[in-house]
């Protein structure tokens, strides 16, 4: 069983000592009931904001105080890539009897907010969110909540009590270093300009800092806003190149965008991989599809939630690091050269 657990859940007595303010009171706050003061009502939030507290709406239903249910929050249901994370816990949950419910944020910090809130007041058995980046609000009410907490996708910061995932800093510096190795020299890349988007930018600071050691930078950039797809690929792929034609390879910050880019390469008769390489991330079904195969990476998306699903049953005790850290494999496909 998992050895690893915030402390215990925050109650009305603890909102009331930080506030000043009876515990009647603060029930009436935050019940939205009875006659109580702007200024009272403003001190009670504030105090439950920072303290993290939620309340609780099974109180009094059930003797264990938990639902079977396991809060699962996504920041998209629109990126192919969080399918084969649910489907990985759906998976392992299966035959535990508890049942995932999912919450999609939109890569928004304050919906992140919300939506964590409504799930933790029904009190789930645990919480398995995306990423390692939150809000201060977010934070405090998943280091009070009392119940496994873990965070998928990616491992390169400080859980708040277990993450499952890949490096993004290794899999941006594993890329380099095979594009490097491939004799490619005038890089380009094209990726999400969304500040929210930590990860794609964590990918792209490992493959700068690789590129960095070995004496080059990037040639070329060329950044969107907004959600992938095909169309984007193309659109940013004859940008770049009608801009900077002396590229010979373009890293992709995923796999949808870079098969766009495929595509419009191979239209217009680009040599690939011979005097063009491409590569993306994420390694998913899309590609195989393609008249080429893109060279990618595989973010182990099944696994990680597998083993996040695992961790929350009580099937897989959480390691004493917090860290459980997989592999992003690389998968040459038909786009880089090999030599």
């Amino acid at each position: 069983m998992n050895t690893k657990r915030p402390r215990r859940p925050l109650t009305l007595r603890d909102v009331s000592e930080a506030s000043g303010v009876s515990e009647m009171t603060v029930s009436r706050v935050l019940r939205n009931r009875g006659d109580v003061s702007a200024a009272t009502r403003e001190k009670v939030l504030t105090a439950a904001r920072t303290l993290g507290y939620v309340p609780n709406k099974i109180a009094g239903g059930l003797a264990s105080q938990r639902v079977n249910l396991v809060a699962v929050v996504i920041p998209s249901l629109s990126n192919m890539v969080f399918p084969d994370v649910l489907g990985g816990i759906s998976a392992e949950l299966d035959d535990t009897g508890l049942q995932p419910v999912i919450g999609v944020t939109h890569y928004s910090p304050s919906r992140e907010d919300a939506v964590l809130y409504d799930m933790l007041s029904w009190r789930p058995s645990g919480v398995i969110l995306a990423g390692l980046e939150h809000s201060k609000v977010a934070r405090a009410m998943l280091d009070n909540a009392g119940l496994p907490v873990v965070e998928i996708m990616d491992i390169d910061g400080d859980p708040i009590d277990t993450a499952v995932g890949i490096s993004h800093r290794r899999a941006g510096a594993d890329m380099a270093a095979e594009i490097l190795k491939a004799g490619y020299r005038r890089i380009g890349f094209i990726g999400t300009h969304m500040p929210e988007d930590h990860r794609a930018r964590k990918r792209l600071a490992g493959f700068e800092d690789h590129l960095a050691e070995a004496g080059l930078s990037l040639s070329a950039r060329e950044y969107y806003q907004g959600g992938s797809s095909l169309q984007k690929g193309r659109e940013l792929t004859e940008r770049i190149l009608t801009r900077e034609p002396e590229l010979d390879f373009l890293y992709f910050s995923n796999d949808m965008i870079g098969a766009g880019g495929l595509l419009w390469c191979l239209e217009q008769g680009y040599d690939i991989p011979g005097k063009l390489g491409l590569a993306g991330f994420n390694a998913v079904d899309l590609l195989d599809g393609l008249p080429m195969r893109l060279a990618t990476t595989d973010a182990r998306r099944i696994e990680i939630g597998r083993r996040a699903a695992r961790i929350v049953a009580g099937k897989e005790a959480a390691p004493e690091n917090g860290i459980v850290a997989l592999t992003p494999t690389f998968r040459s496909g038909d786009t880089i050269r090999k030599l």
